[in-house]
């Protein structure tokens, strides 16, 4: 099999496929990723503890039973006031404020479950776009090698044609066979490539993988639209500090650490019990009922007081040093991301505007100088490879613009497209 036909079936082996929308794939991510779902789990059981922890704790009851004289039972009701059944009821108390904290500290549970919910899903759709973007340009990149696999067939038969009629040398015929070789090794790579973008999309979306066929995913992706970015740096920035799910939910987590400090500070208060009792002996005798009341009483500080709450304060300490970590981290991201952007932003238009058009222009210009017998084929094959090495340049670098944006996205919460 020659070449050309070589990298036809190449090609058409990867387009068959359907046509699908980055929004379907996202859709079908958020509904189906098990991570994703996974932290919802994890978010729905956090929200049933603060009702937990701000009830009062269960009273107990209790039955007593006291014989006098043999351990029979009911021994001594006829003639003993002393033996008697009781019945009896107690309650802890909570020192005031305590559940209350807990309750509060609880809320901050739900709301860093929430926000890693947030994070991890902007995470996964990130992926899933990166992915997407790959596809697509991967697919112009097979597009590319198919258009320039049929330039070099022309520049093939034009060498032949000048060896033929001696104008030319053979040298030339096989330097554009081994071209056109070179671009079925380039085509075979891409396939590696898409099977590997393909494979990431497949554990993304939670599809069935028990087998290497990743025919359910053989799809057409849309063609990448350089998409423009409207927003400054200090605005993306602000939006940032404010929208990023990992950074609120360390500032839930300072939140937290600042009532576990609280909730140290009122454990140096004691905690109370109360109980009534009711006790019946014979029926010739008065039954008995009494009340009593007892404290917790918080001794050891310097062992158990103490450490607790210095254990606290550091915990807290910990917290506030991480939520100023996390911003730095967003800040240096936007930063990193929005760099990026511009810069490949920069670079489509040098391309388009000007490599890729006079590349073009040049191979074209060669072509008929080569054809005329002005230029010779080195020169040709030279301005031919420029022509191939931009336009896949120029795809790499709109999916590397298009997936810096779906990064600030994932930072900063905006939707850019």
């Amino acid at each position: 099999m020659n070449a050309p036909r070589c990298i036809a079936v190449l090609l058409v082996a990867i387009s068959v496929g359907h046509a699908a929308s980055l929004s379907e794939l996202m859709e079908e991510t958020r509904r189906n990723n098990p991570d994703i779902l996974a932290a919802r789990r994890a978010w729905q059981a956090a929200a049933q503890i603060p009702t937990q922890v701000t009830t009062m704790p269960d009273p107990t009851v209790s039955v007593q039973h006291l014989s006098v004289g043999s351990p029979r039972p009911f021994a001594g009701f006829s003639n003993s006031d002393f033996a008697y059944i009781g019945l009896g009821i107690s309650q802890d108390l909570p020192y005031p404020g305590k559940l209350r904290l807990k309750g509060e500290s609880a809320q901050e549970d739900v709301a860093i479950a929430r926000d890693k919910v947030d994070a991890l899903m902007r995470s996964v759709i990130e992926q899933v776009k990166e992915a997407y973007f790959q596809i697509s340009a991967i697919q112009e990149t097979l597009a590319v090698l198919d258009r320039d696999s049929r330039l070099l067939e022309q520049i093939e038969s034009i060498a032949d044609g000048r060896y033929r009629v001696g104008q030319g040398i053979q040298q030339d015929i096989l330097k554009a066979q081994l071209e056109r070789t070179k671009l079925l090794r380039e085509v075979a790579n891409q396939r590696q490539l898409l099977g590997s973008a393909r494979a990431q999309l497949t554990k993304l979306l939670n599809r069935p993988s028990d087998s290497l066929d990743l025919s359910s995913l053989d799809f057409i992706a849309d063609r990448l639209v350089e998409t423009p970015l409207r927003y400054t740096a200090e605005e993306l920035l602000a939006r940032a500090r404010t929208q990023n799910p990992a950074i609120a939910g360390q500032q839930e987590m300072v939140k937290r650490q600042s009532l576990g400090v609280e909730m140290a500070r009122k454990d140096r208060h004691p905690d109370f019990n109360v109980q009534y009792q009711w006790q019946h002996t014979a029926e010739q005798f008065r039954d008995y009922y009494m009340v009593s009341f007892s404290a917790r009483l918080p001794l050891y500080r310097s062992r158990k007081l103490n450490p607790e709450l210095a254990q606290a304060t550091e915990e807290l300490s910990r917290s506030e040093r991480e939520y100023e970590s996390q911003i730095q981290a967003a800040y240096f991201d936007v930063r990193d991301q929005y760099l990026a952007a511009q810069t490949a932003s920069q670079l489509l238009t040098i391309y388009r505007e000007g490599l890729i058009p006079q590349a073009l222009a040049t191979y074209q210009a060669g072509l008929v100088a080569y054809q005329g017998g002005r230029q010779d084929f080195e020169s040709l094959l030279a301005s031919f490879m420029d022509v191939l090495n931009f336009d896949r340049e120029y795809w790499k670098t709109l999916a590397e613009h298009e997936t810096a944006l779906s990064r600030i996205e994932q930072v900063t919460g905006l939707s850019l497209n």
